[in-house]
């Protein structure tokens, strides 16, 4: 028996891995381009995209934490809920359960009957998975989303901070622009080809957002940046 492949299965990790990147790619560069457009070494815009880099994946892991212990505590809080009313009226949760089936287009002879063996196999499991919507796909996961954060947006970031330490001074807009592009196309077709999903809509998206942020980032710069050796 052949198992079929679904894309779905993937959407937690990749949600977070392509933010993270992302955001660690766009972020550091617009730092480091708005940094250079206002000043004409090599010093600040180092400074700028490591600080950036450092920052960001604080940031990003902080954020994606609390954000999914927030998940977490709320997927708990239901599921302790959901075991008492097993406890205390199991025979209103089998209708309940049985009613969720006969919604979905099941007969109500095998409606109950489906929710009856779930119920003897695992009710807890049963009622979160069609109920509450939790199953091993979604459960939130706070740690591992934090880390995984992080780690993205680590590998999108380190390649401003590399472009500001070896690109010529002249060139630096040119450079960090560039290869931020580059970087966001091929994390943009990666995206698209792990999720299933047009190739070329998601590059183009992808890229002309970048630019839009890097090019307002630049003319910040330029205004308000000072010119000094």
């Amino acid at each position: 028996m052949q198992v079929e492949k679904h894309y779905i299965t993937r959407i937690g990790w990749l949600r977070a891995a392509v933010l993270g990147a992302n955001d660690g790619i766009l972020s550091t560069t617009s730092l480091a381009i708005g940094v250079a457009a206002a000043s004409n070494a090599r010093n600040p815009v180092i400074l700028a995209a490591l600080a950036g880099l450092v920052a960001g994946a604080m940031s990003m892991a902080a954020g994606e934490y609390i954000s999914v212990s927030s998940q977490a505590d709320i997927e708990t809080a239901d599921l302790k809920r959901e075991k008492k009313e097993l406890d205390t009226m199991p025979e209103t949760e089998l209708e309940e359960l049985s009613g969720l089936y006969e919604q979905r287009g099941l007969s109500k002879v095998l409606s109950m009957k489906v929710a009856k063996e779930l119920t003897a196999h695992n009710a807890l499991e049963a009622h979160a998975r069609d109920e509450l919507g939790i199953n091993e796909i979604t459960t939130a996961r706070p740690m591992q989303a934090g880390l995984a954060s992080a780690a993205s947006f680590v590998s999108g970031g380190i390649l401003p901070l590399i472009v500001s330490i070896f690109a010529p001074l002249k060139q630096m807009l040119i450079a960090q622009y560039a290869l931020a592009i580059v970087a966001l196309a091929v994390l943009g077709a990666v995206s698209a080809k792990t999720g299933g999903a047009p190739l070329g809509k998601a590059v183009i998206r992808i890229c002309f957002w970048g630019t839009v942020a890097m090019g307002i980032t630049a003319y910040v710069g330029y205004l308000f940046g000072v010119k000094t050796s």
